[in-house]
């Protein structure tokens, strides 16, 4: 029997530096294909491995393997690359506040800016404290949304008038307090069937327009 040729490939890592790795006939095909002008391209199996973990994170590669039909270090290897490549940012935990006591009111700010400054304002708010989300909104005028959680309405409005208000190119600010949460959750790309669609369809890179 003969041997299968084996290729050597150079890959970046986190850190900038680069590792060897050794690859069979028919995982170098693939990495062919996913490594198309240094960009990764999702496909139906990739897609499927992160449904599973945005189901549940704690999921062994082997238990997903099992789930999907493949080989447990095929999993590793498309998670470890989904990583290295920004589309998995991190792993964390949902956390319901009301049931672990943290008495807290979230708010979203719409906060008018000078449209020179918008960018900078975003920035800083970002860096501030009891941020949770900051976007920029274009409708009549340049918007910028944020998330703010505080203790009570008086540090809220302490956290405002300290933090936001004397932002260079504020011009004024709207608060909504949240008074009753419907539904909260996170984007999942299974459910975007529209986009799921496009990515297996068309092989285009994810989040490129059509």
């Amino acid at each position: 029997m003969t041997r299968k040729q084996r290729n050597f490939y150079i890959f970046p890592t986190k850190n900038n530096k680069f590792k060897h790795q050794s690859l069979s006939i028919e995982r170098e095909a693939e990495i062919t294909v996913k490594l198309k002008n240094n960009t990764l391209i999702l496909d139906d199996t990739d897609l499927k491995i992160l449904e599973a973990l945005q189901e549940d994170a704690r999921q062994t590669y082997m238990a997903i393997g099992k789930h999907l039909g493949i080989a447990h270090s095929t999993v590793y290897d498309r998670i470890k690359r989904m990583e290295q490549n920004g589309i998995i940012k991190k792993y964390t935990a949902l956390i319901d506040a009301e049931k672990a006591g943290t008495k807290s009111i979230t708010a979203i700010m719409t906060i008018y800016t000078d449209p020179k400054e918008s960018e900078r304002v975003a920035e800083k708010l970002c860096n501030a404290p009891g941020i949770l989300e900051v976007y920029t909104s274009l409708s009549e005028e340049l918007l910028i949304m944020a998330k703010v959680v505080a203790e009570n309405q008086e540090s809220l409005h302490a956290f405002i008038a300290n933090h936001v208000a004397p932002l260079l190119g504020v011009l004024r600010i709207r608060t909504s307090i949240i008074t009753k949460k419907f539904k909260e959750t996170q984007f999942s790309i299974v459910n975007d069937s529209e986009k799921v669609t496009f990515i297996k369809g068309t092989g285009n890179k994810v989040g490129e327009n059509r």
